[in-house]
């Protein structure tokens, strides 16, 4: 692949990120109105619904994937991708409910180490230089995140294995990727999300249409771009970059999430004070600085005699 179609990609999981971000403030508001599975559930069936209206419409306008589709393939990362959302989701969810938002945002963005580590399992080989930026990125997102000494509760311990979870989400996104349909891929993953939750809401979280109704922008907003939007980005991203970088990329969502609370709040939207503290500015740059680091050509740490 060339290096501008690297760099496109790399943009498309930019996007991701910002997208997620943003999401930030619609997901915590929708907790204040129904059950985290309800809230998962709905806004996951959402982004299945918006992009299964994209799907017929590409096909009749008469659009077709760049590369020959295995349709049995992708029916099968779609359902893998969907139970692996599912867990991680939902347990994020749960999870936030009993630590801080700070504890929650470091161990859930843990996945940027999680990823080169579990790819060494699979015979992936990770240069110096990505794992130098991981552990960047890692230090960084300490420094934006954590506000206080971080203690194993029980929802600490939940976002640590959504954090797992979400690295096995990104694996299995690398691995399925290269002759599959992302578009379809994250149709199917958001159907088999969704319902899931769905059902799971309908047993423990006692949903009602009102509910539904008060929640209605952060689900427009959580459906429509972060889940069908954005997770499409992920998977058609994830083609053409390298697994580590892509975590890099999409571990900048808290970056984006910390600096529109703090937008919000200047311009009142956001009651809570969420100006950055000098600290956490240091994390932005780190996160920053190790995102770049890991997109410089190869060739630029190479020292010793050419073989």
């Amino acid at each position: 692949m060339s290096k501008k179609k690297q760099m496109e990609h790399s943009l498309l999981l930019l996007l991701a990120a910002f997208i997620w971000g943003l999401a930030f403030v619609s997901q915590s508001k929708g907790m204040d109105y129904m059950h985290p599975l309800t809230f998962n559930g709905v806004r996951a069936l959402i982004g299945a619904f918006v992009l299964f209206l994209y799907l017929n419409i590409r096909n009749r306008l008469g659009g077709k994937p760049d590369k020959k589709i295995d349709v049995k393939k992708t029916i099968k990362a779609g359902i893998l991708c969907g139970l692996a959302l599912t867990a991680a989701s939902t347990l994020q969810q749960f999870g936030i409910q009993y630590t801080t938002v700070g504890k929650a945002g470091f161990i859930t963005t843990l996945y940027i180490i999680f990823v080169p580590i579990a790819g060494i399992f699979f015979r992936r080989k990770v240069s110096p230089v990505v794992w130098t930026g991981a552990g960047i990125a890692a230090v960084g997102m300490y420094l934006l995140c954590m506000t206080e000494s971080l203690r194993l509760g029980l929802g600490d311990i939940l976002i640590f294995v959504c954090a797992i979870l979400f690295s096995a989400h990104i694996l299995l996104v690398d691995h399925f990727s290269p002759d599959t349909d992302g578009v379809m891929i994250s149709c199917i993953q958001f159907t088999v999300c969704g319902i899931i939750c769905t059902t799971g809401a309908l047993i423990w979280g006692n949903p009602t249409f009102g509910q539904i109704i008060d929640g209605i922008g952060s689900l427009a907003y959580a459906g429509v771009l972060s889940c069908g939007v954005a997770y499409t980005l992920q998977i058609v991203g994830q083609e053409g970059v390298n697994p580590t970088a892509a975590a890099l990329l999409l571990s900048l969502e808290s970056v984006f999430a910390t600096i529109a609370g703090w937008i919000c709040f200047k311009i009142g939207l956001l009651k809570t004070d969420q100006t950055m503290t000098p600290r956490q500015i240091a994390g932005c740059a780190l996160v920053f600085a190790a995102v770049i680091l890991v997109q410089l050509p190869a060739k630029w740490f190479r020292f010793g005699k050419k073989q």
